[in-house]
């Protein structure tokens, strides 16, 4: 029986979680502080973890990378208020599966769970792939002019061997690209092989990208293949390169001059031939000024450069894009969703999608859920997607704009609702502090929580 934790300050959201996963099959337990979840994955294993993003003291970056140091291969779903989706969006590239939003829906996050725990590798080995040469069907491209482009550099740069770097926002599809690079190669036959830098701790990277014998370190029961060996004959893609630490970078510089690895602990090396494809949405550049990026290993792996536009860029492309999360929905829903009606898909081509394809794709399941009929109309589409609040540039004290509210009383409500997320930002979320900066009753603080669907 698979072992799922929960880690959430509110007690009826574990209470319930824990009664749905445990009728569904899982063993479920759960905890409320950050400091108990961590006393526990101390002394247990988890195949998956529910982990709320915003906890007393804590905030879900923090909390995931102390998860990760102490179970490196767990996969875990951050759980978050939908005004937090931008925010828990960076959890991903710090070794997060997969996200929900709240309120939370038990047949979303049931086929959530399963997709994370079909996809969670074995222990110590990173993502394998490997895909017939011809996958041309396999690909959704976009139709805007960036996607064509990107399209156009992909079939340009695929039959060489040279090294490309992707760049661009989480979410953009940066391993999608490197996976289209790979299957357009002469390299398609061999295994494409995908690490995400940024979910290794760094002390394991060397054993992770280079392999390591047997009594090398503690742990080392065995010898490892590292990633580079893997892809032998094939591709190995590097996410976030970025987070690579600066002893990982010179070891890693080592193999792209000589292309020979050397296992942790050996005292021979092994010839390897490798495509090396890397990515990041960090300016490596940036870091190299700083001192905290290898300028002899960016020139190594920046042959070739490819940038992804987010998808607020590139709207002509949400169409064909939530069409393809549709079809997938429906299957994973079990439903026969047959599409948008006009005024759904013209809010989702003028909304700014901050978490890019991860965000759209989990709005598109959800509506899918929600939806009674044959189409998916606005009412199936969370608030924020219909009435998007330009809070970039305003402070905490500022009271956003609905951009498009129909009328004067959805504008208040939706300010109004800003307010008392203001306020209890201020307060640390303490309920009776924050009643009080709202000069109100801690009565009429609970029943405006649950009339603007807001959960902390």
């Amino acid at each position: 029986m698979q072992k799922i934790f929960i880690i959430d300050d509110d007690k009826d959201i574990c209470l319930l979680l824990s009664k749905f996963l445990t009728k569904n099959g899982y063993e479920a337990s759960f905890t409320h502080t950050a400091d108990d979840a961590l006393q526990t994955l101390r002394t247990d294993r988890f195949d998956l973890i529910l982990c709320d993003y915003k906890l007393p003291n804590v905030e879900g970056v923090e909390l995931l990378q102390k998860i990760k140091i102490l179970d490196r291969n767990v996969s875990v779903i951050i759980i978050t208020g939908y005004s937090d989706v931008r925010t828990a969006v960076e959890t991903l590239k710090h070794g997060a599966c997969d996200y929900v939003t709240k309120p939370l829906y038990p047949d979303e996050i049931l086929v959530t769970i399963k997709e994370a725990l079909k996809k969670a590798t074995p222990p110590s080995e990173p993502i394998k792939t490997s895909k017939p040469k011809k996958t041309t069907s396999k690909f959704v491209v976009g139709v805007s002019e960036q996607s064509k482009s990107v399209s156009q550099q992909i079939a340009l740069i695929a039959p060489t061997e040279m090294s490309v770097i992707i760049t661009g926002e989480t979410g953009t599809g940066k391993e999608f690209v490197a996976n289209a690079i790979h299957h357009q190669s002469n390299r398609a036959d061999g295994p494409f092989v995908a690490i995400d830098c940024g979910a290794i701790p760094k002390e394991l990277a060397g054993s992770e990208l280079f392999g390591h014998v047997k009594g090398s370190f503690t742990g080392a029961l065995k010898d490892k293949q590292g990633s580079f060996e893997m892809a032998n004959g094939g591709t190995l893609f590097l996410d976030e390169i970025g987070n690579l630490s600066y002893d990982n970078q010179v070891k890693l510089l080592r193999v792209l001059q000589e292309r020979k690895i050397r296992r942790i602990g050996s005292n021979s090396d092994i010839p390897i031939d490798v495509r090396v494809l890397a990515a990041t949405n960090e300016n490596l550049k940036l870091a190299i000024r700083e001192n905290r990026f290898r300028e002899d290993i960016y020139h190594r792996i920046n042959e070739f450069k490819i940038e992804l536009a987010p998808l607020r860029d590139r709207p002509d492309d949400v169409a064909l894009f939530a069409s393809h999360f549709l079809a997938m929905a429906n299957a994973q829903l079990n439903k026969d969703v047959a599409g948008f009606d006009t005024e759904a898909m013209d809010v989702l081509k003028g909304y700014g999608w901050y978490g890019n394809l991860r965000e759209l794709s989990n709005v598109i399941k959800r509506a899918v859920l929600l939806c009674p009929g044959e189409y998916i109309t606005v009412k199936q589409l969370p608030e924020e997607i219909m009435y998007p609040m330009e809070v970039e540039e305003m402070q905490d004290e500022a009271v956003p704009v609905a951009i498009g509210a129909p009328d004067l009383k959805v504008a208040s409500g939706l300010a109004e609702r800003q307010v008392i997320i203001n306020a209890l930002k201020k307060s640390g979320y303490n309920k009776t502090k924050a009643a009080k900066l709202l000069n109100i009753d801690r009565k009429t603080l609970y029943n405006k929580l649950k009339a603007f669907d807001i959960t902390i």
